[in-house]
């Protein structure tokens, strides 16, 4: 049987197996990735592919993190077990140290010294009540140095066991700990990657990420959680992402989802879609709303102020025209809709909003 010292070499072994063996997938997911930029690159109609695979990857971080959190809550536990059981060897050594030493110390005086002490009327050969008295005595002591023994080896084995016990605790916390460090790395650089894929797709299409006081994160669809933090109209420039048109945003999810739309607008029509309104703040959510009353959100209720919807023009405006026509059968396919109450209550044709729960299922 292996020692408990072999058994943890050798399961550091196939820790350190498992570890490059992740860490090589993970390589080669992420030049999968790389691979799949270029050939986005070319084909701008994939961006919803691109989006779709952040959020996976930021999904998959999220759940790796979660489980991270779920293992070092059994760590904690296994810790305090170690603890335990470090103190119950550390009490069964004392123990142990306690036992052997007074009665055994008189035994083995005794046996150096046999003519010293009670048991010299045995050991002189004097009359028979005090021999019968000291050999009496004699087989006490034998009798209790016996029993120390016996306990001694209980203890020691006892101790044995706690300390493999111990040993084996701290290499399993060791092992999780590196394995988890490594699949989380490994999810965190695949799922930066992919962001990063999707901000240079975006950047070709002419999407200035990184200008407006900006950095690359407006455009980041896995912090969309970001904007839910700020009330409606109060959107920082740090989770608004500006389109193809200048000085419109809008959020993350919905402004790639509207470049993609774009790109295939243009294609149909051979220019870009125009957009008159997007990202709509509390101050002009007021404004418009007391300048033309029934005709605007309450502020602060506005899908505007949340980033999620545009107005727009270019024959888009004029109910049933083609360019309507062609967005009403085709936006959906890129989470974008004519809401049902844009067609009678009030009338805005040129109306249209990103719905996030029919985003996520493209």
């Amino acid at each position: 049987m292996p020692s408990p010292r072999s058994a943890g070499l050798v399961a550091v072994l196939m820790a350190m197996t498992s570890m490059l063996t992740m860490t090589s997938s993970g390589t080669a997911q992420a030049r999968s990735v790389t691979q799949a930029v270029v050939a986005h690159g070319q084909d701008p109609g994939k961006l919803t592919d691109l989006r779709r695979e952040a959020e996976k990857s930021s999904q998959a971080l999220a759940d790796a993190t979660k489980a991270l959190e779920q293992r070092q809550a059994t760590l904690a536990k296994s810790d305090k077990e170690l603890k335990d059981k470090l103190e119950q060897l550390r009490t069964a050594t004392v123990e142990l140290s306690k036992v052997r030493r007074p009665l055994s110390d008189l035994v083995q005086s005794l046996y150096q010294a046999p003519s010293g002490g009670d048991m010299a009327p045995f050991f002189a050969g004097e009359d028979d009540v005090s021999s019968l008295r000291a050999l009496s005595d004699m087989t006490y002591l034998v009798s209790g140095r016996d029993e120390v023994l016996a306990d001694a080896g209980r203890l020691y084995q006892e101790q044995q066991k706690l300390a493999a016990q111990a040993q084996e605790l701290r290499a399993t916390k060791l092992l999780v700990e590196a394995q988890l460090s490594v699949e989380i790395d490994t999810l965190r650089k695949r799922s930066s990657t992919v962001v990063k894929s999707l901000s240079q797709a975006l950047t070709k299409l002419g999407v200035r990420v990184n200008q407006g006081g900006r950095t690359g994160a407006a455009c980041d669809p896995t912090r969309v959680s970001a904007a839910a933090q700020y009330p409606n109209g109060l959107l920082p420039k740090s989770v608004l992402c500006p389109l193809q048109q200048p000085g419109r945003e809008l959020r993350a999810d919905a402004a790639i989802a509207f470049v993609a739309l774009n790109e295939a607008y243009r294609k149909q029509f051979g220019k870009p879609m125009c957009v008159t309104d997007s990202y709509r703040n509390l101050s002009a959510q007021q404004t418009i709303f007391y300048r033309r009353p029934g005709f605007a959100a309450v502020p602060g209720r506005s899908n505007h102020g949340l980033g999620l919807a545009v107005d727009l023009c270019g024959g888009v405006q004029v109910f049933r025209s083609v360019q309507f026509n062609w967005l009403e059968a085709n936006s959906k396919k890129f989470g974008w809709m004519h809401p049902d109450w844009a067609y009678h209550s009030p009338f805005e044709p040129w109306h249209w909003e990103y719905d996030p729960k029919l985003g996520s299922l493209l």
